[in-house]
């Protein structure tokens, strides 16, 4: 695959964090069942209800299931405004239930690390030798088996996207294909997309990652040596769409003093 060098851009009218909001807000067709875990994705699913896929349905882990938006910005999946008109106020069964049915069309994840074929770890990372507990899995075990497809947002440096994760909490394909047939999980399902914050990954046919576009104002070279393997690059690389007037404008609306996307 072949390399190209981005240019420089002029200064921005929007945070990094604003770009990966509305990155992970496309990622979101209209009418699908979404799980939309926690921090950007948030406010990504709220932006897409609000410009292209209102009729999107929120699946949260906590039993909750919205077909309108939350009236308020949410810090937790459990706060009160996501409560309020809610479709339905459940248990975690009732939305791990629609998974293992088949029925949730795209699931988002965080991690700690995240490696070559999509594999995710949130439990075990070593950090100067010595081992440090993370939370574990929650529900993104399930939704990395059982989703059509997952998106994970995280930030790119050498030791998050690493060439293999030190433990799997989250499978994505494994070892390449055919990994996830091989392991019975469904043939619709697997890593989409991981957007960072210099651009965005997508894979290949044999599951691998590629860069399939960069953040503006991001050189390639920048991509490659924050990545922990030789990071393949795409054919047709793009460029990540900056946020549109309407994307800006939804993530403001909701967020006015930008809790989630001010520069840290």
């Amino acid at each position: 695959m072949a390399s190209r060098t981005q240019t420089e851009t002029p200064a921005r009218g929007y945070s990094a964090a604003e770009l990966m909001v509305a990155a992970a807000a496309r990622q979101i067709r209209d009418a699908e069942l979404v799980f939309v875990g926690m921090r950007l994705p948030l406010l990504a699913f709220l932006v897409a209800k609000r410009t292209h896929a209102p009729s999107a349905i929120g699946l949260y882990e906590n039993g909750v299931i919205r077909e309108t938006p939350a009236p308020e910005l949410l810090y937790t999946m459990a706060d009160p405004p996501n409560l309020l008109r809610a479709t339905a106020c459940g248990q975690m069964l009732d939305v791990m239930g629609l998974l293992q049915q088949g029925r949730v069309q795209v699931g988002f994840l965080g991690a700690a690390e995240v490696d070559r074929f999509g594999n995710l770890n949130s439990t075990w990372v070593h950090r100067d030798a010595q081992p440090i507990r993370l939370p574990g899995s929650g529900g993104a075990c399930d939704i990395a088996c059982l989703a059509q497809r997952t998106v994970v947002l995280l930030e790119h440096n050498r030791h998050r996207l690493v060439e293999r994760v030190g433990h799997i909490t989250s499978p994505g394909f494994g070892s390449g294909d055919p990994w996830r047939r091989v392991q019975g999980l469904p043939a619709r399902s697997g890593p989409s997309a991981v957007i960072t914050t210099l651009g965005v990954l997508r894979f290949t046919g044999d599951g691998e990652a590629y860069l399939a576009s960069v953040h503006p104002g991001v050189r390639v070279e920048d991509v490659l040596s924050n990545t922990g393997w030789t990071l393949r690059v795409g054919d047709e690389l793009l460029e990540t769409p900056v946020p549109s007037e309407a994307e800006l404008a939804a993530m403001r609306e909701i967020d006015p003093n930008r809790f989630w996307t001010k520069e840290r």
